[in-house]
């Protein structure tokens, strides 16, 4: 076992942050929510961008406030991570051993790869009444937040 001791975790210590093939366990200590998502935000900036994170808490806007503010495909809330990332019966996640990252870990989808992606599906396609949506409708939340053109 490595135990590393510290104030502040440092993800320039490459060793202690990356994927590990092997019965090794990384643990941080943070003051409170805001503080441990900050640290998975500089962890996910070094490595795991768009694969997942786990959430145990008694706030359910929590969940929402990760799915917001991380680069993650997925949030697994109250469940084993471990397990549950890979789809489970009870979580609505399909089976898969290979869990795409989106464009945030390089990948062209953030789905759990399964049967779906190897299908060829054929669409027929007909016109329909054209409806197009305003630049307010499209970007007015950027809007409001960041000023029109």
């Amino acid at each position: 076992m490595l135990f590393k001791f510290g104030p502040r975790p440092q993800v320039e210590l490459a060793v202690h942050i990356s994927e590990k093939l092997s019965p090794v366990l990384t643990l941080y200590r943070a003051a409170g929510f805001d503080t441990a998502a900050q640290i998975v935000e500089r962890i996910y900036a070094y490595e795991g961008a768009g694969h997942s994170v786990g959430l145990h808490s008694a706030v359910a806007e929590r969940a929402t406030v990760l799915g917001l503010t991380l680069p993650v495909a997925r949030v697994i809330v109250d469940q084993a991570h471990c397990i549950a990332t890979g789809g489970s019966f009870d979580n609505g996640l399909p089976f898969s051993l290979s869990m795409g990252c989106g464009t945030w870990g390089k990948n062209n989808f953030s789905d759990n790869m399964n049967y779906r992606h190897y299908l060829n599906i054929t669409r027929v396609s007909r016109p329909i009444p054209e409806r197009v949506p305003s630049e307010q409708e499209i970007f007015g939340t950027l809007f409001d937040r960041f000023g029109a053109k």
